[in-house]
């Protein structure tokens, strides 16, 4: 998985004008969630602010990356957890990490890569992407930037399910039975079909 930095400062005012204050400025409110947990079990956040310009590379991208958070000097390693944006304007509000080390798993959802010509596509069938990502746990050293599946061999009218999914050194999270891709037939290939069919019959007939 690729790696990014970005640096940070703690944040003590917490409160909804001061958020505004701060975005008005290029900095965005951050939470960091890690093991540190309260007395009634809920985890502890560590607030701080990030410069959007540094928010940027790892926000409006399709790739996942190991953060590295410098807050104030001290080094936190963290994934990307939730994204807030505005409702109309869609600009970021706020942005949660995730601490992780190389002790403990994580789950994470990791963006599908199908690779190959599927045999369905070349007799005329149209190749449908059911789900984008696929939850695995894994440590986050182990966790690739997608998740390569070959359709190579996929026919018309097949899919692939995540059950007949194998990936070494992960552990995949996501139902069994969930349909990754499959191939749906369109009027060229029933067309197709329909003329296979009759230039069968007709060669049985004249035999």
């Amino acid at each position: 998985m690729k790696e990014i930095n970005v640096s940070g400062k703690k944040r003590t005012d917490l409160g909804k004008k001061a958020s505004k204050a701060l975005r008005k400025e290029g900095m965005i409110p951050c939470n960091i969630y890690g093991e540190k947990k309260d007395e009634n079990g809920n985890p502890i956040a560590l607030s701080f602010i990030s410069p959007m310009s540094e928010l940027r590379k790892i926000v409006y991208t399709p790739h996942i990356y190991v953060v590295n958070i410098n807050i104030d000097g001290e080094s936190h390693t963290a994934i990307l957890k939730e994204l807030q944006f505005h409702p109309v304007t869609d600009a970021l509000l706020h942005v949660d990490f995730f601490e992780v080390n190389d002790q403990k798993p994580i789950t994470i959802g990791i963006p599908v890569k199908l690779n190959g010509l599927a045999q369905g596509v070349r007799d005329g069938g149209r190749m449908n992407l059911s789900i984008r990502k696929i939850n695995i746990k894994a440590s986050y050293q182990q966790i690739p930037e997608h998740l390569d599946i070959d359709v190579t061999s996929l026919k018309l009218g097949k899919s692939i399910k995540v059950g007949m999914l194998k990936f070494e050194g992960l552990e995949i999270v996501t139902g069994k039975d969930v349909v990754v891709c499959s191939i749906k037939s369109t009027r060229q290939a029933t067309a197709s079909s329909s003329d296979e069919d009759e230039a069968t019959t007709e060669s049985s007939a004249a035999e």
